[in-house]
């Protein structure tokens, strides 16, 4: 059994106070969903490092203002905004074909969460295909440039909200079961870690290494569908009490950014992460840890194939 993983940080550092002392000057840097909510701070730590950084967005004004931002904040011009809508297949393969030179650090950062039911022109259900399917189709469209870094890193941002659901390969998108917003989440959140999972066994021999990562509960347009009361009566569902440990946009990009810089994950691959540590198994009653269900390898194997064939 290989040992958990643990750092100098916990719940309360920032993103900051991750990367400082790292150098990523000549490393080039994907963050999807970087204009919105932990992205944001995702994209300016990195930014403030050194590295070249794209901020892969649907809203191409938003992504200008918060590369304009991080700039001021930084003194790094080295930011560029794209077009990406992870929902449409199409626009993922899109960006990742237009892609030219290394990539050294991927971000899979942006995402839906507790979604009334809404189904892409494809009739995916809009969770699974927006939080999995879309950065499927862009990580892999990516390969190619992630091995030709030599040591790359691809981040998958989940939660625990994983907690609530596995894959459910029997159905996936909702066809035949009634849909649940936090089934739905939770199943694309699982997805989420079953994708690093495989990743890192599949391209481990390239150089790529993947983990996944809970950010913590932070106050984001994210939820922007979820009440207050919502959110007590899913944690109530599956063993959590008390009110949310809220943390700030900087802290809840910390996890995120150890990931991606930290010298303490070098050539790890297939975890998952929370509070800038490695999470241990989830305990029944508990909203910590991760489901044996996320870290299954037959699991991830299964899912790698059946996105395959979902995109082709």
């Amino acid at each position: 059994m290989s040992t958990r993983i643990t750092t100098p940080f916990d719940a309360t550092s920032t993103a900051a106070e991750v990367v400082a002392g790292v150098d990523l000057t000549g490393r080039r840097v994907i963050v999807t969903g970087g204009a919105s909510g932990i992205g944001v701070e995702t994209a300016r730590a990195l930014a403030g490092a050194g590295a070249e950084v794209t901020l892969a967005v649907r809203d191409l004004a938003a992504g200008g203002r918060t590369a304009d931002d991080i700039v001021a904040s930084t003194g790094n011009k080295q930011i560029h905004v794209a077009h990406l809508d992870l929902a449409d297949p199409a626009s993922a393969a899109g960006f990742a074909a237009a892609w030219e030179g290394p990539l050294h650090i991927l971000v899979n950062n942006a995402g839906v969460m507790a979604s009334p039911l809404t189904r892409t022109p494809q009739g995916w259900e809009l969770q699974f295909a927006t939080n999995h399917l879309g950065h499927f189709a862009l990580t892999t469209g990516l390969h190619r440039a992630l091995a030709e870094a030599g040591g790359a890193r691809v981040v998958s941002v989940s939660s625990a909200g994983h907690l609530n659901s596995p894959v459910v390969f029997s159905d996936i998108h909702f066809e035949r079961r009634p849909y649940d917003p936090w089934q739905a989440y939770g199943q694309s959140k699982t997805a989420n870690i079953l994708f690093a999972l495989e990743l890192t066994r599949r391209w481990a021999d390239d150089g790529v290494y993947a983990n996944s990562l809970m950010p913590g509960a932070i106050r984001t347009n994210l939820q922007r569908h979820i009440t207050e009361e919502d959110l007590l009566a899913m944690r109530a569902r599956t063993g959590g009490t008390g009110a949310v440990p809220w943390k700030t946009t900087e802290q809840g990009a910390a996890t995120s950014v150890l990931l991606a810089t930290s010298p303490l994950v070098d050539k790890i691959g297939g975890r998952y992460f929370e509070d800038c540590a490695e999470a241990g198994p989830n305990q029944p009653g508990t909203r910590a840890g991760v489901a044996a269900y996320a870290l299954d390898p037959e699991a991830a194997e299964r899912l790698w194939q059946v996105s395959v064939d979902t995109l082709s």
